[in-house]
């Protein structure tokens, strides 16, 4: 007789529940090869560990699903669109506030769109699970990873090089079918996002201020990308997108942010002109840039002239805003300023 390991049951027990609420102990037991009796005692333990409700009376059970949810699929990519997975497989299945269903659901979409168009895989692996405080979804592909496609596309060697880009938005390889809204607004609706991708990984934390920071990576070919929403968040997909106008209002997306901290290490501090010129790249999409030195305790007279000078002079009407400086910092922005 097949075992029965809960912890796969929680892959699948919800949407099964959705579909055998009366018979679901029969339902269990055929799919999983085990006895009824298992399976009984499976639903039990699944009761007591909130991801099934019980009603009824012991003879005739009713369940659903419980505070605990979770779907979890493997598509091949082949003609694959994104809507129909959310629609059919996944958005039945859960129970969330219309706010948050709006921003998982445009999640969901823009990271499974991505690794159909960009991952060059075959197969992609999302689960999406909901708790009683968030939800959560993964999107795995199996294809070359995030930083390969931007270190071919960019000639970006350096990943944190690529990190920066993505961190301000508009980027991305495939320009006649993208405009490189997705995975920034994305990351930008979870209150955490992880990006694993050829042996080199990224975190953002909403209540941290939204700075990328590295990670350990995941060993896994291809891209993975996690974001969790709270459910109880006070965004909105309409504030989110609103927010990266430069008037703070309406879709337009205009505004960005550079996050230094992502080039900087122990090793290599803000010194020359070249840094500052990779800092300004592509900039000249957006009517504002804000230049985040948290973390950045100081820098050099060469890299704060190019970026607040010379790139200034070649650019205006463009908002340069530095933000977060520290008093060392701040002095010598002041220094090269006109």
């Amino acid at each position: 007789m097949a075992r029965l390991d809960i912890n796969t049951l929680t892959l699948w027990i919800t949407a099964a529940a959705l579909r055998h609420p009366h018979d679901l102990a029969d339902h269990v037991a055929a799919k999983s090869g085990v006895s009824r009796r298992t399976a009984g005692k499976a639903l039990q333990r699944l009761v007591e560990l909130q991801w099934l409700v019980q009603k009824g009376t012991a003879r005739k059970p009713h369940h659903a699903p419980g505070l605990l949810r979770q779907v979890a699929h493997r598509y091949p990519m082949a003609g694959l669109e994104e809507d129909l997975p959310w629609s059919r497989d996944f958005a039945p299945c859960f129970a969330l506030p219309d706010p948050v269903r709006r921003m998982t659901q445009h999640a969901f979409c823009e990271l499974l769109n991505n690794a159909i168009d960009h991952s060059e895989g075959s197969h992609v692996a999302v689960s999406v699970r909901q708790t009683p405080t968030q939800v959560q979804l993964l999107v795995s592909d199996d294809g070359r990873g995030v930083f390969d496609k931007i270190k071919e596309a960019f000639a970006l060697e350096d990943p944190t090089l690529a990190m920066l880009e993505l961190s301000k938005g508009k980027l991305t390889s495939q320009p006649q079918r993208h405009t490189g809204r997705g995975l920034f607004f994305t990351s930008r609706l979870a209150d955490v996002f992880d990006l694993h991708a050829n042996e080199h990984a990224f975190q953002r934390r909403h209540w941290e201020g939204g700075a990328w920071q590295p990670q350990r990576a995941l060993k896994h070919r291809g891209t993975s990308v996690y974001a969790a929403i709270s459910l109880d968040t006070c965004r909105t997909l309409e504030s989110v997108l609103g927010a990266w106008s430069a008037d703070g209002a309406g879709t337009s997306f205009d505004r960005t942010v550079v996050p230094l901290r992502l080039i900087t290490s122990s090793l290599a501090s803000l010194e020359s002109r070249a840094q500052a010129r990779r800092v300004t790249a592509r900039l000249h999409q957006f009517r504002r840039a804000e230049v985040d030195f948290d973390g950045v305790p100081h820098i050099g007279h060469g890299f704060a002239d190019e970026l607040f000078r010379v790139f200034a002079a070649q650019q205006p009407g463009f908002e340069l805003v530095p933000v977060n400086m520290s008093p060392a910092v701040a002095s010598m922005v002041a220094s090269v300023r006109p």
